[in-house]
């Protein structure tokens, strides 16, 4: 990728610092994957398919597994900053495409950021016991939690990646605590495993249901393409990414698997599903003696690495646009001496605090956030056939041509009303896609002046005489 610096002449900016080896990485796409998804999803899954609640998990991951074949072609390909957006870019090279695709991303992981430091924010008061029963409060901590993110993220993402390591075991733990205490229960004889296979989806057919269930479910899967916006500050990205990413995809599957039989074999569907905590339902008729109270902390520090992952991806997402000349230059800007993008950290930390204020009454904002990210893998799909005839010089993963035409249609697919997703989802959808063209127009007319380019001297000169 050219500097932009370097083709006018100037001594090139300071670039990003590659820190990521291989074990930083999985755990960035792990700590990513997981989030606080599973903690309140399997419940919601399970009022749509009954009992088979381990399906629309597996479903979810296999078209994730799918489109993450097409992520690693592309990432390998051009190890860059900017993800979908840069791919979108490089196939299509339609600027308002490539604009409303960098939008979509950056959306979903501002707003999922905002919503997550809500979510810190009540599940602080409930750790330690703090009244926070007003809104008021609640938006005080989450701001003031988002402020402490924007100075780790301006501080160097190897301070970022290292928070993240702990987090991310912390948010693991509560996880393996289900799955231990599920089967330990389970061992003696407590629960049901024939629930497992009993579908229960009312007036729809078993398919109808995990169709439904899926466009649920997925919203749990999220998260490994935000690993790819991280390339430039990965070693060797071209060489690690390909195992690191089906690792980290593989272990994920797994857990969810394993959680939602364990939570179906031990509470009834009906249970399960009533209610914002169902695994805590899972570990109260497992361990009636468990400090369940813990779930609280450790509900903490899964919405903060939710939090942390994801404006590490929007301002590295920004940062690879401005590279790009997508998006006006100066947010492109890296500091001489943390080696991070503080004008794009900056920008979006200001967007998450807008959020913060009112993302607390957008509903539906996690089955939005898989519907955009559905469609932006449709495109993404469709980008790995296009840039086929675009060869490069280094050596890099190939997926098989059938992975991303079935990727391309199973996301398609799901994007569809067929799917019979909450049209509310539509609307939200509509209205933040609306909101990005208005964005485009002003982007467009500030490329425009930022890089209006000088008239050469010679042209002067000749106009002069």
């Amino acid at each position: 990728m050219a500097d932009v610096t370097a083709e006018s002449g100037q001594t090139p900016e300071p670039t990003l610092k590659r820190v990521m080896g291989p074990g930083l990485l999985l755990l960035f796409i792990i700590g990513d994957i997981l989030g606080t998804g599973i903690y309140a999803l399997t419940g919601k899954v399970a009022n749509e398919v009954g009992g088979a609640v381990w399906v629309p998990f597996l479903v979810a991951f296999a078209v994730a597994l799918v489109t993450g074949f097409s992520y690693l072609e592309l990432v390998t390909k051009y190890p860059h900053a900017a993800g979908a957006a840069l791919y979108t870019h490089k196939a299509f090279g339609v600027h308002f495409l490539t604009f409303m695709v960098a939008f979509t991303v950056m959306c979903s992981g501002i707003t999922s950021a905002a919503t997550a430091a809500r979510a810190f924010a009540a599940n602080f008061a409930e750790a330690f016991e703090f009244d926070l029963s007003t809104g008021i409060g609640v938006t005080l901590v989450a701001l003031a939690f988002m402020l402490v993110v924007a100075a780790i993220n301006l501080r160097g993402v190897s301070e970022g990646v290292k928070l993240n390591v702990v987090l991310t075991c912390v948010e693991l733990s509560g996880l393996l605590i289900v799955i231990v205490i599920g089967l330990w229960a389970l061992g003696f004889g407590n629960g049901d495993f024939g629930r497992v296979v009993e579908f229960d989806t009312g007036d729809r057919s078993a398919l109808g249901g995990v169709i439904v269930a899926t466009t649920l479910a997925f919203y749990a899967m999220v998260g490994f393409e935000d690993s790819v916006n991280m390339a430039e500050e990965c070693k060797e990205p071209s060489r690690i990414f390909p195992k690191v990413l089906l690792a980290g995809l593989m272990v994920t599957g797994l857990i969810y698997v394993l959680v939602s039989i364990t939570a179906i074999a031990l509470v009834p569907p009906g249970e399960l599903g009533s209610g914002d905590t169902p695994l805590l339902k899972v570990v109260e008729v497992g361990a009636p003696g468990f400090p369940t109270h813990i779930f609280a902390f450790i509900t903490m520090f899964a919405v903060a690495n939710s939090a942390l992952i994801n404006m590490l991806m929007a301002s590295r997402l920004l940062y690879g646009m401005a590279r790009q000349g997508v998006i006006p230059r100066p947010l492109g800007k890296v500091h001489a001496g943390r080696r991070t993008p503080y004008v794009a950290i900056a920008f979006t930390t200001v967007l998450a605090l807008g959020l913060i204020l009112f993302v607390g009454e957008v509903p539906e904002l996690g089955g939005t956030t898989a519907l955009l990210l559905l469609a932006v893998f449709t495109v993404v799909n469709i980008a790995v056939l296009v840039l086929r005839r675009d060869p490069v010089e280094h050596d890099h993963f190939r997926t098989p041509t059938a992975l991303p035409v079935v990727g391309a249609l199973t996301c398609g697919f799901l994007v569809t009303p067929w799917t019979d997703r909450n049209t509310q989802q539509y609307v939200i959808a509509g209205i933040l896609l609306a909101i990005g063209m208005v964005l485009w127009l002003v982007n467009h007319v500030l490329i425009r002046v930022l890089h209006r380019e000088p008239p050469k001297t010679e042209e002067v000169t000749a106009s002069e005489g």
